[in-house]
């Protein structure tokens, strides 16, 4: 039994090592699961079997512990990049600015907090201290990638391994910051009296009045006499709107028109649009008809294609030529399960589908041109992956001198990847990067990024951290926390009701997005059968996210140095 003893304690050993992590996540994934008044701590739960492994002893050498805390953290910060990326910018939109603006606020708020707990209960001449409350920041706001920010900007700021551990602070926080957040949701609610059967007819009206973007379909027929000898393209450069004529019957023959198609006083025709440019459409062309050309006897055929060909990524619907090409029209396009109209200035990534009606071989060719590979499409895109990474961490080394820093300022290991990853997600199509990912491999690799870390936190932690709950500031730790959680909701959360007028299931998802958790999230879908919770989430969730690892850095390196 030798053997079975060594493999438990000879802890410089690729088998122990591996052993460890593996004890550790497991448990720890397990231990997540279970839920305690309907809340779950999910993956953190491995930092805390982390740390119950780091207290027995059971270890792995500093070094090794560093690189997979390292590693884990550069994969998870790059992996959530790549993810919000496509989304970052377009979040920007009307409503979304203001949005984006209440949660930029409220990440100032916590850190304003944090500092105003820090004064009043902490001795500010210990130089642990500060370090420890950003480590009760990122507890209380349930934000493990500003910790492991944090954790990494401190290692410059303590070069010689003298670090604080403040993963012990987060632990401490972390589970009242799950529960003040969804209280403090609640609480706005009694605050601002407001009535959720009277918020939900709010947004059904809403959805029926909003003419927004999605694809509308209708027959109409040519009676605008200025049309006759007209072709397609001097039509709808003249209406200046986006449409698509996918089919057209001219004297009983049916055909699939293109841009040098001429129309003609009794010519009827299926026209998609916007939903919003519906009504001024047909006002232009000529009134709506009974019929359904996709019921009559016909050549043409309806599919939908799957982009998988790496060649058409960042192309636009115009520079394809589907219809004076191809023979064939693209009606609408599906983008991780929402219908976008099929504008000429559309670029398509990999991972769209698209709606092509035409002649059954000529839609066939466009098929083959476009890949349509399901199988093609699973298999991961990995050197994109460590490009992105390569980049990153060159751009997060680049030293930027600030002036009254005693060192020059780094985005370091998770501000340099996230940065960049954001850029290849967005942008990455125009220097032929496939940048698609399947939600299944994203979370994949998100989730074994996430847990080595935070194994590695956690052990690297377990030494010392009964000592700081019991002995030192844990309770102090706990109740600062709360503050830093609460606070800011409050606060915020009646100014975006009062002021702005948002729906409370809106703002119920813009504050689970800001603290980039998600059952909070689950917490507000669970009170509201519409996708309000979900939009503001995601309206919010990349610039939060943004913002709580650049912030992390941005305290570290300026105060706590």
């Amino acid at each position: 039994m030798q053997w079975l003893k060594d493999l438990f304690t000879t802890t410089d050993s690729v088998a122990h090592i591996t052993l460890l992590y593996a004890i550790v996540i497991a448990i720890g994934v397990y231990l997540g699961k279970i839920k305690v008044f309907g809340i779950s701590l999910g993956v953190t739960f491995v930092l805390f079997a982390g740390i119950l492994a780091g207290h027995i002893g059971f270890t792995a050498p500093t070094s090794i512990l560093t690189f997979v805390q390292d590693f884990g953290l550069i994969l998870f910060v790059f992996m959530i990049g790549m993810q919000v990326g496509p989304g970052f910018f377009e979040s920007f939109g009307t409503q979304g600015i203001k949005l984006n603006g209440l949660a930029a606020s409220a990440i100032l708020l916590n850190i304003l907090v944090m500092f105003a707990c820090y004064y009043i209960f902490f001795d500010t001449n210990n130089t642990t201290n500060l370090p420890m409350m950003v480590g009760t920041l990122y507890g209380a706001v349930t934000n493990t990638p500003g910790l492991g920010a944090a954790n990494e900007a401190l290692n410059t700021v303590f070069p010689s391994g003298g670090a604080p551990q403040i993963a012990s602070a987060y632990a401490c926080a972390y589970p009242l910051g799950v529960l003040g957040i969804i209280g403090a949701t609640i609480l706005i609610r009694y605050i601002c009296k407001v009535k959720l059967e009277k918020e939900e007819e709010e947004l059904k009206a809403q959805e029926e009045t909003n003419a927004n973007k999605k694809p509308y379909k209708m027959h109409l027929e040519v009676t605008n006499k200025y049309l006759e000898g007209k072709t397609l393209l001097q039509v709808h450069d003249f209406l200046n709107r986006d449409f698509v004529v996918s089919r057209l019957v001219h004297e009983g023959e049916l055909c699939i028109p293109n841009r040098d198609t001429i129309f003609h006083l009794g010519d009827q025709m299926l026209i998609v649009c916007a939903e919003a440019d519906q009504e001024a459409i047909m006002a232009f062309i000529g009134p709506k008809l009974d019929i359904d050309f996709e019921q009559q006897d016909q050549p043409l055929v309806s599919k939908r294609i799957l982009i998988t060909n790496p060649k058409i990524n960042g192309k636009t619907l115009a520079s394809l030529h589907f219809s004076s090409v191809h023979g064939v029209n693209v009606t609408r396009v599906t983008r991780h399960g929402l219908d976008l109209f099929a504008s000429a200035s559309l670029p398509l990534q990999v991972g769209d589908r698209i709606m092509v009606v035409g002649p059954e071989d000529a839609v066939d060719r466009v098929a083959n041109k476009m890949g349509n590979s399901l199988r093609r499409l699973n298999a991961p895109n990995i050197a994109t992956i460590f490009v992105g990474i390569f980049l990153g961490l060159i751009f997060g080394s680049l030293p930027i001198a600030i002036p009254g820093m005693p060192v020059p300022v780094k985005l370091g290991l998770a501000g340099g990847p996230l940065i960049i990853a954001i850029l290849i997600g967005r942008y990455g199509y125009k220097i032929h990067l496939v940048t698609y990912t399947t939600t299944s491999a994203n979370m994949m690799l998100r989730e074994i990024g996430l847990v080595l870390f935070l194994a590695s936190v956690g052990i690297k932690a377990g030494a010392g951290f009964f000592e700081t709950v019991i002995e030192g500031d844990g309770l102090l730790y706990v109740l600062t926390g709360f503050l830093i959680t609460i606070i800011p909701i409050l606060i915020i959360g009646p100014i975006a009701r009062i002021r702005y007028k948002f729906n409370y299931f809106t703002i119920a998802g813009m504050i689970a997005g800001t603290y980039t958790d998600p059952p909070a999230l689950a917490y507000a879908n669970s009170i509201c059968s519409k996708e309000a919770p979900a939009v503001g989430y995601s309206t919010v969730y990349p610039l939060s996210m943004f913002l709580r690892i650049f912030t992390a850095q941005i305290v570290v390196l300026f105060f706590c140095g």
